[in-house]
């Protein structure tokens, strides 16, 4: 197996208010319903958010697909719940496009449910669990330079503002945005606001890591 790859990812993740876990096939109409609620709330900073809203069979294809990613340590993208799990809030992931020692979180939240402070939650426990758990050298956070709520997370988390790409991100029509790139190294982590959120988090037969 790769080394800069965890061999115990973390599968499921608590916090004082959400459960951040694998997604699941069985989500697919929990994810479904939250698509279709926030699709159009989604369509300006969300390249994949265009056109029509996938059916639930579309979606529970996707969570298959998402899934196995995650078993064969490819990818990692996680569901966003309340406690209960009855509730789809979002989802985000800990994702490994940026290469060996990288991750990057990507997040968005249910329409009905942002402005709670669930995205900087989420973000915050996902860097917990990228330094202390997949021991990654980087973590990095991208938005869109308009998109002020994104921006706001890795800003309240104690990221850096390393710099903005221009025209690189996809915003239809052919057409690209501006990009911030938000960045916080392994060395600033233990003095994040990150590293004091109290969370659980379990690999994948259910034994704690953290």
């Amino acid at each position: 197996m790769n080394q800069t790859l965890p061999t115990r990812p973390a599968y499921r993740i608590e916090t004082a208010g959400l459960v951040i876990r694998c997604w699941e096939p069985k989500d697919a109409l929990l994810l479904n319903a939250a698509l279709r609620v926030s699709w159009e709330h989604l369509s300006p900073w969300m390249p994949w958010a265009r056109g029509e809203c996938p059916a639930v069979e579309d979606t529970a294809a996707l969570l298959r697909r998402w899934r196995g990613q995650f078993d064969l340590d490819q990818d990692y993208v996680y569901g966003i719940l309340n406690k209960d799990e009855t509730l789809a809030l979002g989802s985000s992931g800990l994702h490994t496009r940026r290469g060996p020692g990288i991750r990057e979180i990507g997040y968005w939240i249910h329409a009905n449910h942002i402005n709670k402070g669930y995205a900087t939650e989420v973000a915050e426990a996902l860097t917990k669990v990228a330094f202390e758990i997949d021991a990654v050298r980087l973590v990095e956070i991208q938005c869109l330079t308009n998109n002020v709520r994104s921006a706001a997370v890795p800003r309240k988390l104690g990221y850096t503002h390393e710099a903005t790409l221009t025209r690189r991100i996809p915003t239809g029509d052919e057409s690209f945005g501006d990009a911030m790139i938000w960045t916080m190294l392994a060395d600033a982590y233990p003095d994040s606001r990150a590293a004091r959120i109290e969370l659980r988090a379990f690999d994948a037969m259910g034994q704690e890591l953290l």
